[in-house]
């Protein structure tokens, strides 16, 4: 989530300066996750669990062990009794290895339920470093995008070991993230083991996608309350889910290189949807799939005509953690409905 925020920081500065509809920005909506086709009510089995499922059994850290760090710095990690990791991803990785009792504090996106009730260390996304050291952290676990630099250069400046792992950016990235997180804790067998349930849940997942023609489907980053709207292109990070769940990448196959562009009439039109993917929070704020057809040009996309639109929630959609399958699971229930017709 973390990187993609950094990557909309960007983006959303030039949509800024647009002017679009402001039709659909109550923040209100009956769109609940797990919603199919703009039916305005949940489907069964569609919502992704609120809950990690940690491994059987609970490892113990065998420290201390010296790891490279994704910024390329030697990490010795000495003790891991109070972990603070600075993204909801990174969370999920330690709660679901079993050592969420070690955990002190969290990001804003850590909104699991094992998770909610920690100390949030985050000011608007950004990291505190005066409170993460209140905690008296033994190792901090950030994503390569955690910032402000300044923050993370105090913590470390303080003596406590900083550990960065590559942010996520598709699906090819949850087995090496769960065990850069293992190693460091001192617990590379159950990140073995973690990585192996979590690659055999994706393939399963796969396994239940339809054969057949693909569906063109478009990610829409959505934020009513600040008229930011904005269609994802080959950067994204949601192509690699898309194209798990059988479909195609309208944005990056309509010739979208960038991360995030802001939304056209003339985009959308080329980008020619299916159906369309978003953030929960993102479809709320827009006023639910009412509000979301309204804006210029969805509604004669495909997609809008249909009101065909494929909701997860924020702290999980792009993730690619521990729950990947969970949410890949719930975006081809959507996307083809429970029965996987097209």
């Amino acid at each position: 989530m973390r990187r993609l925020r950094n990557r909309l920081a960007g983006a959303a500065l030039s949509v800024l300066a647009l002017t679009l509809t402001a039709t659909g920005c109550s923040g209100s909506s009956q769109a609940s996750p797990g919603t199919q086709a703009g039916s305005g009510a949940p489907s069964a089995g569609q919502s992704v669990a609120n809950r990690v499922e940690p491994l059987a059994g609970r490892p113990t850290p065998r420290l201390p062990v010296t790891v490279r760090s994704a910024d390329g710095e030697k990490v010795t990690v000495e003790g891991a009794e109070r972990v603070v990791p600075l993204s909801g991803s990174l969370s999920e990785i330690v709660f679901t290895l079993g050592l969420g009792d070690r955990v002190v504090a969290r990001d804003v996106t850590a909104t699991f339920e094992q998770a909610s009730k920690l100390p949030v260390v985050t000011r608007g996304h950004d990291v505190s470093a005066e409170s993460v050291l209140s905690l008296r952290p033994d190792l901090v676990i950030a994503e390569t995008t955690t910032g402000p630099a300044e923050a993370v250069d105090q913590i470390r400046a303080a003596g406590v070991p900083v550990l960065f792992v590559e942010a996520a950016g598709g699906l090819d990235d949850v087995g090496p993230r769960i065990q850069a997180v293992a190693d460091a804790l001192g617990v590379p067998a159950a990140g073995t083991e973690l990585t192996r349930r979590s690659q055999e849940r994706i393939e399963a997942a796969r396994g239940d996608v339809p054969h057949g023609e693909k569906p063109r489907v478009a990610f829409l980053y959505l934020r009513g309350s600040a008229s930011v709207y904005l269609i994802g292109g080959a950067d994204s990070g949601a192509g690699s889910l898309i194209e798990a769940a059988g479909a195609v990448d309208a944005g990056a196959a309509s010739g979208l290189d960038k991360d995030f562009t802001a939304i056209t009439s003339e985009a959308l039109v080329k980008a020619a949807p299916d159906a369309i993917l978003v953030m929960s929070k993102g479809l709320e704020s827009v006023g639910g799939v009412d509000g979301l057809v309204k804006i210029p040009g969805v509604a004669q996309t495909p997609a809008g005509m249909d009101r065909r639109i494929v909701s997860v929630e924020d702290g999980v959609l792009l993730n690619y953690g521990p729950r990947t399958d969970q949410v890949l699971k719930s975006v081809v229930a959507q996307l083809y409905g429970e029965d996987g017709a097209r």
